[in-house]
């Protein structure tokens, strides 16, 4: 079974190419996903690598804090969206 995991504070130049490798390093990476803003199509710096659940844990301990052009990218288990609120339920600002 596979397991997702966060990744924060990307470099805004990182590519799933690169993001894929830089885990692969640390077991099989099943899927990378920087995500990216609707309008610009930029990255939003941060993304999700999903991971068999085994080589998950390696995965974050060598990871996280691990230095990325200059910034420290942050790594955990990603929480379901669930746990993130739904935003289909707060009310609009207008």
């Amino acid at each position: 079974m596979a397991k997702s995991l966060y990744v924060g504070n990307l470099p805004w130049s990182a590519t799933e190419d690169q993001l894929t490798q830089k885990f692969s390093e640390h077991g099989k990476v099943v899927a990378a996903r920087i995500v990216t803003d609707r309008e610009s199509g930029r990255s939003r710096g941060f993304g999700f690598v999903e991971m068999d659940d085994a080589d998950a844990a390696k995965a974050i301990s060598a990871m996280n804090e691990y230095q990325w052009d200059g910034r420290a990218i942050t790594v955990n288990e990603a929480r379901p969206k669930t746990e993130q609120g739904d935003r289909s339920r707060r009310p609009s600002r207008y």
